[in-house]
C-alpha cells in the first residue's frame, strides 16, 4: 500500500482512474505509451433503429423514474435502515441534510437496497462500522434518486481500501513491446464488476462537500454510463434527449478541452478533459459538490443533469 500522501486535490484527482475491460485509455498506460492513444472521442448519436428495441426509446423525455416498473428484475425488498442509524448517517454526510422529505425517503430506500444487494467488503485491515456502511451505500445512491434502482444492475460488490491503493498494469505497444507499471488510484469502476473506493478519499470528500469532489459519485457515474452497454459519456436515456444531451455535451466538452490545452483555467478540474466519459463523471461529482460552479461554467451540461439527477439539494 502506498504511504500517506495526504489529500491534496490534484494528487486525488491525479490517480482517480476508471478501468474499462476491453479498451484502454490514455491515463492508464505508461508515459512513453501516451502517445499511441486516442486522448479524445466524440459522443456517438445513435441512429433511431439503435433504439428500437430498447424500453427507454419508449418513454417521453421527461419520464421519470427513466426505466418502466416492468423492465425490473424481481426482488424481495430489503429491510429498511433504523431510523436513529439514518439520522446518524444524515447528520455525518453533508450532502443528505439538506435534501427534502420525499428525496430523502427515497436515498434510504434505494441505500436499504443497495446494503441488501451489494457486497461491502473492506480491505487491508480497514474496519467500517455500521454507519460506514450505510454511508457508503447512500453516497453510491446519491446519484440514483431519480434514476432509480436499476442503476445497481450489473454488479455486486464494493470493495474498500484504506487509502489510495496501488495496481498493477501492463501494455503492449504498437511495437509489440510489452509495458509493465503501477498505478495509484482512488476509485476504480469495472463495467461488469466491482466498485472500489479509497475511505479515506471518501471521508476527505466530506470534509470539503463544496470542493468538486465525491468519488463515490464519480465512480457510480461510470456505472450509470456503462448501464446501456457503452462506456462512453451518455447513461440511459430516450432517444430524442439523448440526441440533445450528444449535441450539447459535444459542445461543451468540445470548448473546455480547448480551454484545458490553452493552459486556462476552466474552474472544473481539468481531469475532465480525457475523454467524454470522465468528463460526464467529474460533472456529475461537481453537480452534486458544486453545483453553481458547474453550471456557471458548463451550463447546457448542468441542465442535462439536473434533469438525470434532479436537484443537487
Amino acid at each position: 500500500m502506498p504511504g500517506d500522501r495526504g489529500h491534496d486535490p490534484r494528487r486525488r484527482r491525479a490517480v482517480r482512474q476508471r478501468r474499462g475491460q476491453g479498451q484502454c485509455s490514455a491515463q492508464q498506460v505508461c508515459p512513453a505509451c501516451r502517445h499511441q492513444h486516442q486522448r479524445r472521442r466524440r459522443w456517438q448519436r445513435r441512429s433511431a433503429s439503435a433504439f428500437a428495441w430498447h424500453p427507454l426509446a419508449q418513454l417521453p423525455a421527461g419520464d421519470v423514474s427513466l426505466i418502466p416498473a416492468w423492465f425490473r428484475w424481481p426482488l424481495r425488498a430489503p429491510a429498511g435502515i433504523d431510523a436513529d442509524l439514518w439520522d446518524e448517517v444524515r447528520k455525518a454526510t453533508p450532502w443528505l441534510g439538506s435534501l427534502d422529505p420525499e428525496r430523502d425517503r427515497t436515498l434510504q430506500t434505494l441505500s436499504a437496497r443497495f446494503l441488501h444487494e451489494k457486497t461491502i467488503t473492506p480491505l487491508a485491515g480497514l474496519e467500517l462500522d455500521a454507519i460506514a456502511r450505510v454511508q457508503l451505500a447512500a453516497l453510491c445512491c446519491l446519484p440514483l434518486i431519480r434514476f432509480g434502482a436499476d442503476g445497481l444492475r450489473g454488479w455486486s460488490q464494493l470493495l474498500v481500501y484504506p487509502d489510495a491503493f496501488r495496481v498493477q498494469r501492463s501494455h503492449v505497444d504498437a511495437a509489440g513491446i510489452l509495458h509493465e507499471y503501477e498505478d495509484d488510484l482512488i476509485g476504480e469502476s469495472w463495467e461488469a464488476g466491482p466498485l472500489v473506493l479509497s475511505w479515506a478519499d471518501v471521508q476527505a470528500d466530506l470534509a470539503d462537500p463544496q470542493a468538486g469532489f465525491c468519488v463515490a459519485v464519480h465512480e457510480m457515474a461510470h456505472k450509470l454510463d456503462a448501464l446501456d452497454g457503452s462506456m462512453d459519456g451518455t447513461p440511459p436515456l430516450p432517444h430524442a434527449w439523448h440526441r440533445q444531451w450528444a449535441t450539447d455535451f459535444q459542445d461543451e466538452y468540445d470548448d473546455f478541452c480547448q480551454q484545458v490545452d490553452a493552459g486556462r483555467d476552466t474552474g472544473i478540474d481539468p481531469y475532465a478533459a480525457e475523454s467524454p466519459e470522465e468528463f460526464f463523471a467529474v460533472a456529475s461529482e461537481y453537480h452534486f459538490s458544486a453545483p453553481q460552479l458547474l453550471d456557471a461554467q458548463l451550463p447546457r451540461v448542468a441542465g442535462h443533469l439536473r434533469r438525470f439527477y434532479g436537484t443537487a439539494t
